[in-house]
């Protein structure tokens, strides 16, 4: 399937008392800040109750307390209703299907293996999916929130972690706890498996009213991929697992001095490129419970001076411009660069696994990493809640995560059991494990419901401290007035 390729779907017009101008003011930005309010004003045009739950209540399903949640200030009657109560069995199921997902053309080729088993097993379903290939998250809500405003009408969008807040928060998915219930013994297998943590954080802080919204499927944390060809070179060991900050400075002098490559691209990401500098020195841009901001706190400010003289000594490219980080890897120009399982797909076409390993982020006061889960929300003007909960059944069984794996999935399982075997760890780099272990100490990206906002002051302003266009004391006391006003 091409992933360019987009659905097309009748938007069914109904009554919602959200309106956009309140959705719009609700998640504190403009139609085109990082696309995240113009989707939601687009996903709440939708029907309050999808044509689907006739259907189900034709086949005796009863509404469920859980389900009959009503909607923001509109108190309509969400499409949960279409979830039958959990001691009635599953109806049969089939209809068309449509999923918006974060897809490079290399990362869709993975994702088409996994609908095509996803088809095996609910022959009856007519899935259409639609690969949206950017390179993060903000650029995906975007390019989602423009197709939806033209018409489109998804079942299923891709969420990660920095959108969980905004899309549960402000009423547009449907609470998957009757659905749990129902088929409890066939989710059972994925909660005994999944990842504690990802349970415990997912419920702490991305269910609004104590209801359920995500299954965490996979996840990402942040670890250091390095060429142990250019640490050869340059007459250096593969770190330790417990190096430090200054381990990390003194093989990046010697790295530039005798082979002159870079050793990292320091950068604004958020995820990528300021949360590893920030947790592994005790600091974070939030509270745990992302109330409120601890963005020039004595640590922090410390990070940016780190990561500033990084860039500061040559031993990172200036900030600016575009090139590719894991080409420049490869060739041996760049000693190594920051990421979680995504680089994957791009290092084994490079034939380059073997000359590849992983290693934790180097430390200053601890281990330290940002974690990221992703899901796939059904939105409330889903048409087919039932064939949009299988798929999501299917994403976080052992067969779905298998099927993702094949080609190469860009996440790391969320079942402890997959991601300690084949075929994840097939064809992979040493010191894989490491991004599953970095879970024990890994800090939840803070995405708060303004999330997008926060976000885009938070890397506008380090790019900055990069640059030596502001000093890192000052930029991180303009970050913590920035980001303190939209929470």
């Amino acid at each position: 399937m091409n992933p360019e390729k987009t659905t097309s779907h009748d938007t069914e017009q109904g009554e919602d008392g959200l309106s956009r101008r309140t959705l719009l003011r609700a998640a504190g930005t403009g139609a085109m800040a990082l696309g995240g309010a113009s989707l939601l004003a687009a996903c709440s045009s939708g029907s309050s109750t999808p044509a689907a739950a006739s259907a189900t209540s034709a086949a005796g399903a009863a509404t469920s307390g859980a389900a009959a949640a009503t909607s923001g200030a509109a108190g309509a009657t969400s499409g949960a209703a279409a979830a039958t109560s959990a001691t009635t069995a599953a109806p049969a199921v089939s209809g068309n299907l449509t999923l918006a997902y974060l897809g490079t053309a290399e990362q869709a080729k993975s994702w088409e293996f996994f609908f095509g088993e996803f088809s095996k097993k609910y022959p009856d379903v007519k899935l259409k999916s639609t690969a949206v290939p950017v390179d993060n998250w903000a650029a995906f809500f975007d390019k989602v929130s423009t197709q939806i405003a033209g018409g489109a009408n998804y079942d299923l969008i891709q969420i990660a972690t920095e959108g969980m807040q905004l899309f549960a928060g402000q009423g547009l998915l449907l609470p998957l706890d009757t659905y749990i219930a129902r088929d409890k013994a066939e989710v059972s297998a994925f909660f005994s498996d999944e990842s504690p943590a990802l349970q415990k954080w997912n419920k702490d802080l991305d269910s609004p009213g104590g209801k359920t919204y995500y299954l965490a499927s996979g996840f990402n944390t942040m670890c250091m991929w390095l060429n142990t060809d250019v640490l050869k070179k340059a007459g250096v060991d593969v770190p330790a697992p417990t190096w430090t900050w200054d381990d990390f400075l003194t093989m990046a002098r010697t790295v530039k001095q005798k082979t002159g490559a870079f050793m990292y691209p320091a950068t604004a990401e958020y995820f990528i490129g300021v949360m590893p500098w920030l947790t592994t020195n005790g600091a974070s841009t939030l509270t745990a419970d992302w109330s409120k901001a601890t963005c020039n706190t004595p640590a922090a400010v410390e990070a940016a001076t780190f990561a500033r003289q990084l860039v500061k000594e040559g031993l990172s490219p200036a900030p600016g411009g575009s090139f590719d980080r894991f080409s420049l890897t490869v060739q041996g120009k760049m000693a190594g660069f920051g990421a979680g399982r995504w680089p994957i797909i791009q290092i084994r076409q490079a034939n380059a696994v073997s000359k590849m390993t992983i290693v934790p982020w180097p430390q200053k006061t601890g281990n330290g990493s940002p974690v990221g889960w992703g899901s796939f929300g059904i939105t409330k003007s889903t048409k087919n809640p039932e064939a949009a909960w299988a798929l999501n059944k299917f994403y976080v069984s052992a067969a779905g995560m298998a099927a993702t794996d094949h080609i190469g999935s860009t996440v790391t399982p969320s079942r402890e059991s997959l991601a300690h075997s084949s075929p994840y760890t097939d064809n992979s780099p040493s010191g894989t494990n490491y991004l599953w272990d970095a879970l024990k100490y890994a800090t939840p990206v803070p995405s708060p419901l303004k999330g997008n906002l926060v976000q885009e002051a938070i890397e506008d302003i380090w790019g900055q401290i990069l640059s030596g266009n502001v000093t890192p004391q000052k930029g991180m006391d303009q970050m913590q007035a920035k980001v303190s006003s939209y929470l």
